[in-house]
């Protein structure tokens, strides 16, 4: 297979080379302000041609970029636990208060679990 993409890519551009060859002659381009510019006109097709396939390319990469960004697996950031609100009965032996622990949060996107929901889960 990569032998016909070279080959594709060997016979378009002896085609290419070749029409230039043909066509290597010299086209006047009226600009602004009296301005004339004699450029051969396989150059100006080819800059025609790339100009105008640049703004596609543009969208092109940043569409591919934004789907990137998307794709990226999801960090999870850990939340730490608000302070518990000491209470005047509790006493005050130096063992420590129970600490609340977060609800089992899916570190990984096998733990993850798809629903057809827009709200939050409840469980």
């Amino acid at each position: 297979m990569q032998f016909l993409k070279t080959l594709f890519w060997v016979v378009l551009t002896v085609i290419l080379v070749l029409w230039a060859k043909a066509n290597w002659f010299n086209v006047e381009l009226k600009l602004w302000g009296g301005l004339v510019a004699d450029v051969k006109l396989p150059v100006a097709l080819f800059t025609a041609f790339f100009l105008g396939l640049l703004p596609t390319l543009i969208v092109h990469r940043a569409r591919i970029w934004s789907l990137k960004r998307k794709m990226e697996p999801v960090t999870v950031v850990s939340v730490p636990a608000a302070p518990l609100a000491t209470s005047a009965a509790a006493p005050a032996t130096g063992t420590p208060a129970a600490v609340p622990t977060a609800p089992d949060v899916p570190t990984t996107p096998e733990e993850r679990v798809a629903t057809d929901s827009k709200a939050w889960p409840t469980a």
